[in-house]
């Protein structure tokens, strides 16, 4: 397989084949994986005597583009057949992270027409053993303009990564260095570690586990950071190949530019908020984009499981870890910098407000809050749940009340619009084909405080009628089940459903400085969230019609009524 081109019926690497996954056949990527696996030594490559080494974990996935093959990407073999971080790549890496006269003494400098090579020898990086050879194929399922702009077919392909590897770099040095210059170096490599190794680190991909405390979360990290917090949810985990459940820190980043684009697409002409968004997270069209923003997420706690039974089975994971927005690359002024912090903030907010993460994020958990799922489990799994962690309860407990909503949403549409400012994009356009722009005419916000979790009335509305027929008042039944309104299988609804936990604050005893305190009670209120994006249907205009004038409990709340 690795020698077959890459044309139909000979070896397409990276193309996802649903019928053979349906008749459980290995893809061509399956094949390829296990005749190079099948052919490894089990002996990681040793170090010479002349060279210091240190070992990483990498918190994730590990990606570096090989450029071996049309069409793929897969990691550069080296010796005995393992994957390997090239030398030239580490050595790249170092350089960035020195200063000017350490580039010159360690890495080389020009003299004249001439070079100068440095004292240091990079040798790459190699796993440290065997179990390298788990989880290898990865899986890329592009899904942002199915998401936010209209119903479309989309793919998955298929990449090669490691998963969570410990990979040993190697040094060595044409003159003898005393342990104290040896220091210097590998803290100059821990330096450029912390801006990750490999291809799409702004995904979360090449991220190096530092032993840094909870509440130090981002410290000495390279480049700044722009937001910083500890969250916690659960859903339904992506799927491998193999029907293996994993979570993957790609969700935050998938969930927040999916975002960005929403806002920008109620602010500004398509192309121009598609143009904001490349620059911000990174792009592949035309000759490619940097993103100006990277992600890191560290883990805490993981707990992968399932729930279902039969053909409903599926994987799912409880998470708890910190994620940071850091700044890939420079900004011209501090007033960019500032304004990206405060964006950046205001995207994390509207992603924990209105929804989540991963599969299924526009439903609230149904094991949580639908008795029909906590006391089953014959049924699909629907929904995630997140929250702000423990650590970041204080910083984050601005939304609070309903009353909070309109002006949060105020704000984060002005701290948007500031951007484009910044950016010289023309504001106060907007994207009108897209199914989800976040545009005052395109989208309404309806809530109401719910008492405890068992309080989720907009859950039954999901899977049942929100009014019941009564023949003898002429009274028909209104139901937005698998409607246009809430989607069915393989369909995009237009309503999300959020139930938010509510903070309290509260002034402990120990306190001197009489400073409230935000803690979430062991049994919290929760704000119900309703995000309608209407279309012309008869069911969505019977429904808006029921929440307007039948039932009194949810409210609207954006946008405000004039």
């Amino acid at each position: 397989m690795m020698f077959r081109a890459q044309v139909p019926g000979r070896s397409q690497l990276q193309r996802i084949d649903p019928q053979r996954t349906k008749d459980e056949i290995d893809q061509d990527v399956e094949r390829w994986v296990d005749e190079w696996t099948d052919k490894t030594s089990d002996d990681p490559p040793q170090s010479s005597r002349t060279e210091n080494s240190r070992v990483y974990d990498i918190t994730w996935r590990f990606v570096t583009n090989g450029g071996q093959d049309d069409g793929i990407i897969r990691p550069v073999i080296g010796a005995y057949g393992w994957p390997v971080y090239p030398g030239s790549s580490m050595k790249r890496a170092f350089r960035q992270a020195c200063t000017i006269t350490q580039a010159d003494r360690y890495c080389g400098r020009a003299v004249g027409q001439d070079f100068q090579p440095g004292i240091l020898r990079f040798h790459g990086g190699y796993p440290t053993s065997p179990d390298w050879t788990d989880g290898l194929v990865d899986i890329i399922h592009p899904q942002q303009d199915r998401q936010v702009k209209q119903e479309q077919t989309t793919s998955a392909f298929a990449q090669i990564s490691l998963y969570q590897p410990q990979l040993r770099f190697a040094i060595s040095s044409t003159e003898p260095l005393e342990a104290t210059e040896w220091e210097i170096v590998w803290q100059i490599w821990e330096r450029a570690l912390r801006n990750g190794l490999g291809c799409r680190v702004s995904a979360g991909y090449g991220q190096v586990v530092y032993p840094y405390e909870s509440d130090d979360v981002g410290a000495n990290r390279a480049g700044d950071i722009l937001f910083q917090s500890h969250i916690k949810g659960q859903g339904q985990a992506p799927k491998l190949l193999d029907q293996a459940g994993e979570f993957r820190p790609n969700v935050f980043r998938a969930a927040v530019r999916g975002h960005a684009l929403r806002l920008f697409g109620g602010l500004t002409s398509a192309a121009q908020a598609e143009a904001l968004v490349n620059q911000l997270f990174g792009s592949v069209q035309g000759s490619g984009d940097v993103g100006l923003l990277a992600i890191h997420f560290q883990t805490r706690r993981l707990n992968l499981d399932s729930y279902g039974t039969g053909k409903w089975e599926q994987p799912t994971y409880a998470v708890e870890g910190d994620l940071a927005w850091a700044l890939n690359r420079s900004l011209p002024d501090a007033e960019q910098q500032s304004v990206l912090t405060n964006l950046v903030r205001a995207l994390m907010h509207f992603s924990m407000v209105f929804g989540g993460f991963g599969k299924s994020w526009r439903r609230a958990d149904h094991r949580l809050f639908y008795l029909d799922y906590a006391e089953q489990s014959n049924k699909p799994l629907i929904g995630c749940h997140w929250q702000w962690g423990s650590d970041a309860l204080q910083q984050n407990y601005q939304i609070r009340r309903l009353e909070h909503i309109p002006p949060f949403l105020k704000a984060v549409r002005g701290v948007a619009r500031r951007w484009l400012q910044l950016q010289k994009a023309t504001s106060d356009q907007r994207a009108t084909h897209w199914r989800e722009a976040w545009h005052p005419q395109t989208v309404q916000v309806w809530g109401r405080l719910a008492q405890n979790q068992d309080d989720s009335l907009a859950v039954e509305w999901l899977h049942g009628p929100y009014r019941k027929a009564i023949r003898a008042a002429r009274v028909t039944e209104g139901s937005i089940y698998k409607t246009s309104v809430t989607g069915q299988l393989g369909h995009i609804g237009r309503l999300w459903h959020r139930m938010y936990p509510v903070v309290q604050l509260k002034k402990l005893k120990d306190n001197s400085q009489g400073k409230p305190v935000a803690i979430l009670p062991a049994n919290p209120q929760y704000l119900e969230l309703l995000t309608l994006f209407p279309d012309n249907s008869h069911e969505y205009q019977q429904f808006l019609q029921f929440l307007r004038q039948e039932q009194t409990t949810f409210t609207l709340l954006w946008p405000e009524e004039r």
